[in-house]
């Protein structure tokens, strides 16, 4: 009688890339589910983990073995499979050698073309955890992943090298290899809080073992919804609001296991740069969430997201404002540069600088774009300044 158990797939690793880690849950999620359609194996949910140092899968009620395979290959079409006296031809005689039977035992399969001869075999299905770990490399094969990496003197590629393999369905540990680690039963915590292994008893497990004593958010969503509760509190705590860009929310996301939201602050003198050059340098360089007031003005402050607990989080805080000094102290040099002087002082330099061979100076189709837009704006009845 088949069972039904849970099964989990943990691929422990280096640090991912974290704009790409969505798409690399999402793959491996496809994947496994098209190598259980494959396999004819049944199951429930699946719900997805993924964080900076891991990929895992945890599906419900999967079937313990697979059903019975059906096999069925066609031969020789039944006009070429005979001769004029009704004996069976050369080819008739390999396809049944092929097949390990005789030629009695073949049947014939009536289709819209014409008949044919086949052999319809039958042999049990195979115990899922014997299944499980090529499917794995299978699934992993298949992900979106530009160019792989090898490590140590094995011949294994992935995206960044594989520390642990955890195979679990049910209670019961899945013997095998994966990407040349030998598969276990025990998962990984956070890199600094708890690097030791955890022991998991079953495959449901996983999450809360995670989340209660290894210091790791396993959920990519939970863990997203963390940081936006987290970085928003702390902003609400100092009477501000935050800027949570969506990108941003996603980046940071993938760059922490367990995240926790810190108030730093700049020289407010900065804020005469404007606006939009801070915010570029907090969220794009920095990963930085923005602080307004409610009129929605830029603040001398903002929210890091660290990603371990500290025992003195003064210490990080100064850390993150005297990393962000530096670099508004450049964007303050180079915006009051180029205050020195209009863009109209440029001008003259665009005749030095080749747009195209056939097609002159970039001054030249500057001139052109100028034209064509007073153009379109008599056209359109716009001003033409």
């Amino acid at each position: 009688m088949n069972t039904l158990a849970d099964l989990l797939i943990e691929i422990g690793t280096e640090e991912l890339p974290p704009l790409a880690l969505p798409t690399l849950s999402q793959a491996f999620a496809d994947g496994l589910r098209q190598q259980l359609k494959t396999h004819g194996i049944a199951h429930g949910d699946l719900e997805q983990f993924a964080a900076p140092r891991r990929l895992a899968l945890l599906i419900r009620a999967v079937a313990t073995h697979q059903p019975e395979q059906i096999t069925t290959r066609r031969g020789p079409a039944v006009a070429a499979a005979f001769t004029a006296d009704g004996q069976p031809t050369p080819a008739a005689l390999g396809f049944a050698r092929s097949c390990g039977v005789e030629f009695a035992d073949l049947q014939r399969e009536e289709t819209e073309k014409g008949a044919w001869l086949s052999f319809c075999s039958q042999r049990p299905g195979l115990a899922t955890a014997q299944l499980v770990p090529a499917m794995t490399e299978a699934a992993l094969a298949g992900l979106p992943i530009p160019k792989r990496m090898r490590w140590g003197a094995g011949e294994a590629e992935f995206v960044r090298p594989v520390q642990w393999i955890c195979l679990l369905l049910g209670d019961a540990p899945i013997a095998g290899t994966v990407l040349g680690i030998a598969a276990g039963a025990s998962t990984r915590g956070h890199r600094f809080h708890h690097p030791e292994p955890i022991p998991l008893t079953t495959a449901a497990d996983y999450a809360e073992a995670l989340r209660d004593g290894g210091f790791v958010e396993p959920s990519f969503d939970r863990r997203r919804e963390l940081i936006r509760e987290q970085v928003t509190e702390v902003a609400a705590a100092a009477g501000l609001q935050a800027r949570i860009d969506a990108e941003l929310l996603e980046e940071v996301t993938a760059l922490v296991e367990w995240p926790q939201a810190l108030l730093c602050r700049f020289d407010a003198s900065y804020l005469e740069i404007p606006p939009e050059v801070l915010i570029e340098t907090m969220q794009r360089n920095q990963k930085y969430f923005p602080l307004d007031d409610a009129a929605g003005q830029l603040q001398a402050s903002f929210v890091a997201v660290t990603n371990l607990v500290s025992r003195d989080p003064a210490q990080i805080q100064a850390g993150n404002e005297r990393v962000i000094r530096p670099r508004f102290a450049d964007a303050e040099f180079f915006w009051t540069k180029d205050l020195t002087q209009p863009l109209s002082a440029f001008a003259e330099r665009l005749e030095t600088v080749v747009f195209q061979d056939k097609l002159g100076t970039i001054a030249a189709k500057s001139r052109r774009v100028a034209q064509l837009g007073q153009t379109l704006a008599l056209h359109f009845a716009l001003d033409r300044r």
